[in-house]
């Protein structure tokens, strides 16, 4: 109850911020539709027993009354939900916000790639979109307090006894916050299922995998595997469902008793004279609002839980994000680099996996140097570069810039000298140039730099292909979208990461998975001279990350990296002549293009 209590502070602490205005109004016509039910019935009373004593002028001005009562029982909830709706989407515009805002807010990326913290991120971003239905469940709380305050007085008007009846109605509320809680874990634990079959779902409706779900004919075999997994998850859902009506029955059954003896009570006081026929209709009145009252109180209670739930995920989401935030800095970032790059002893276990990525890592990357950084798939070349960009702090030992632990420097100001083009690269539905522009944002919408930025990656062709050049929407969101080609997306990609003229540090993370090796080849000849240029000015590092070996013999560092470890490190010629590791599958490699 503690944590529903601070929730609802927090929807409606968020709601007044964002609409003081709409909120009050809705509060006072809220306030006005709870009071009127009970005072309706109290009308009631009145006029009855005005008829049964003969007075006619009462008797029509209180049904005067009655009929005024009735529409504003009927109306005024309707016109306060258009003010506190429009509060409700603007809070749930906040909440997006500021869950975008967690996402992206933390220095690394253990809350995107750990499955525990993506289960709970999963059902908060659900959670979120039923938090209009939150604030309305909230508002009509308030009239349904005020309402009950008013029965309850009038209830204690005709016999104190009839006060138990609002107190019985905390009987099934109870209940119901108990049954909350049983389906609430049953969805915690079928939270994984749940997404894979979501993921399954995702797969078979969208159009990237249309292809080879059709020719490796994977539709029933996507259909069986959906239904199995919603059948587990049913299973899960339905025995809670089950569980959670009985408790339900259970409390409304106790007030069911309640309101009987309650209607039998008034009637015999009315038998013995110590009521009136008016009381008896104030009391079934009464008790039926009563007995609406918890019907909507228990739906509302069910949201509340709802919300009450998000809430607490979002609290934890905010700890988990504040916890991850990188220790002070206390040195700014050069200008230039002097020396390299050193890891001294590095190593690093994904958290939550107790296994280590990397391990006793040595090595020196030299500045105005291209590094190429190789091996197989799982290497360990990824999360070498992740090091780097700082979306993970090594567990052991140090990364150095010039002397000075990278780890001191403050972390927007170094990834400000950052510029990556990665294998996963993201499809910017937006006009072209702008795809390009973001790797820069300052000159986002400079023409100059985005062309200058296309040329040194090899990508201006892909412009030159759209009807409107740079100003060409791009993504089947849109109508008029255009879609690319695989190829063409990641040229932009790479141009994107081209957009920053001078950084210290720039990563090409695989890049070019899309292109064949002659073509990643080049580019990659195109790159390291582009780096060399640069590299000469501001002493920048240039890192070009393959599990193609033939590609990058041009580098002046090639890093071999096996199991988590530095196996290998020379140039192109040594390596050769070394005959370990690298020479064996470069010459492989070569082998089979040749072939």
């Amino acid at each position: 109850m503690i944590a529903a209590l601070r929730a609802t502070g927090e929807i409606m602490a968020a709601a007044w911020r964002d609409s003081p205005g709409r909120m009050a109004l809705s509060v006072v016509l809220m306030i006005l539709g709870g009071a009127a039910p009970p005072l309706l019935a109290l009308a009631l009373k009145d006029g009855i027993d005005q008829v049964v004593a003969g007075d006619v002028a009462g008797a029509v001005l209180t049904g005067g009354l009655v009929g005024t009562l009735a529409v504003c029982s009927l109306m005024l909830h309707h016109f306060a939900f258009i003010p506190y709706g429009e509060a409700a989407d603007l809070v749930t515009v906040t909440m997006d916000c500021e869950l975008i805002e967690l996402a992206n807010g933390s220095a690394g990326l253990e809350h995107h790639e750990r499955p525990d913290y993506a289960n709970e991120i999963s059902l908060l971003r659900k959670e979120i979109g039923q938090y209009p239905d939150a604030l309305v469940g909230l508002m009509a709380l308030l009239s349904l307090g005020v309402s009950t305050a008013f029965t309850a007085w009038l209830l204690a008007s005709v016999s104190p006894w009839l006060m138990l009846l609002p107190v019985a109605a905390l009987l099934p509320m109870y209940a119901t916050h108990r049954a909350q809680d049983v389906q609430n874990g049953a969805r915690e634990r079928s939270a994984t299922v749940s997404r894979q079959a979501r993921n399954l779902f995702e797969l078979g409706t969208s159009a990237a995998p249309a292809k080879e779900i059709r020719v490796f004919r994977l539709q029933d075999e996507f259909r069986r595997r959906h239904h199995a997994l919603w059948a587990d998850e049913g299973r899960v859902l339905a025995r809670a469902e089950l569980r959670s009506a009985l408790i339900e029955a259970a409390g409304q059954l106790a007030f069911s008793a309640a309101y009987i003896a309650a209607v039998l009570l008034s009637l015999r006081q009315a038998i013995s004279g110590h009521g009136s026929v008016g009381s008896v209709v104030l009391v079934i009145t009464l008790a039926t609002q009563v007995n609406r009252q918890i019907n909507s109180a228990l739906e509302m209670f069910r949201r509340l839980q709802r919300m009450t739930r998000g809430m607490t995920r979002l609290r934890w989401l905010r700890a988990l994000i504040a916890a991850h935030q990188p220790p002070p800095a206390d040195a700014e970032v050069p200008d230039s680099i002097r020396t390299g790059i050193r890891l001294t002893d590095v190593a690093f276990a994904y958290p939550g996996t107790g296994r280590t990525s990397l391990h006793e890592v040595n090595l020196t990357l030299p500045a105005g140097s291209t590094v190429a950084i190789v091996g197989e798939n799982g290497a360990g070349k990824s999360t070498l570069v992740k090091l780097l960009c700082r979306f993970y702090d090594a567990t052991a030992g140090a990364i150095e810039l010039d002397g000075t632990d990278i780890r001191r420097f403050p972390l927007d100001a170094w990834r400000g000298r950052i510029a990556t083009g990665f294998q996963d690269f993201v499809r910017f539905e937006v006009a072209a140039g702008q795809t390009v522009g973001v790797g820069d944002l300052p000159f986002l919408n400079d023409e100059n730099a985005v062309l200058a930025a296309l040329d040194r990656a090899s990508a201006a062709s892909v412009i030159d292909q759209l009807d409107q050049g740079l100003t060409t929407q791009l993504g089947k969101t849109y109508a008029n979208g255009r879609e690319l080609s695989g190829g063409q997306w990641q040229k932009l990609a790479l141009s994107r990461a081209m957009m920053r003229k001078a950084p210290l540090l720039l990563i090409l993370d695989e890049p070019t998975s899309a292109l064949d090796a002659e073509a990643e080849h080049q580019l990659f000849e195109r790159y390291a001279e582009h780096g060399r240029r640069i590299g000469q000015a501001n002493g920048t590092i240039t890192v070009l990350v393959s599990h193609r070996f033939s590609t990058v013999k041009m580098a002046d560092l090639i890093v071999v990296v096996a199991n988590g470890h530095i196996a290998e490190a020379g140039n192109h010629a040594s390596l050769l002549e070394l005959g370990g590791t690298y020479a064996s599958l470069y010459r492989l490699q070569a082998a089979a293009y040749q072939s």
